[in-house]
């Protein structure tokens, strides 16, 4: 069958190989770096802060933590102090099981009797790999 029909085989060929490459090629669509998946998280955590949903905030600590402190205390730990108007993510540095990330946060301090404008502050977060999940550090 081979020598009497020659560009059957090569299309076959041709045709697996291209479907090697489709499938690698959607394969990769779908992975993200470390550093990604940490960007977008810190991302989504501080939007859930500034937005004071802190039960959405507190989902995104280790389990650890959550086995140990509930969202109520949780919640209590952040005082009227400092309110924070925006984050964003300035750099995130990945190990195998552990990223730092640098955040950019604008702040108003609440000091009575003074109307102070937005400070810009750089604040560093761990997040760990747990359970092929990315969970915000914070000491107990």
């Amino acid at each position: 069958m081979s020598s009497k029909y020659p560009h059957y085989r090569r299309l076959a060929l041709l045709a697996l190989a291209a479907g090697v490459v489709g499938l690698a090629g959607c394969a990769s669509i779908g992975t993200q770096t470390p550093e990604q998946v940490v960007e977008k998280r810190a991302t989504d955590y501080w939007k859930a802060r500034m937005g004071a949903k802190y039960e959405v905030a507190y989902q995104f600590s280790t389990p650890g933590y959550r086995k140990v402190r509930t969202a109520e205390q949780y919640k209590l730990q952040f005082g009227a102090g400092v309110s924070v108007v925006d984050a964003s993510v300035s750099k995130v540095v990945c190990e195998p099981e552990k990223c730092e990330v640098q955040m950019k946060l604008g702040v108003k301090p609440a000091i009575l009797m003074l109307k102070l404008d937005k400070v810009e502050t750089y604040m560093n977060e761990t997040w760990l790999l747990e359970d092929g999940q990315w969970w915000h550090y914070q000491d107990l």
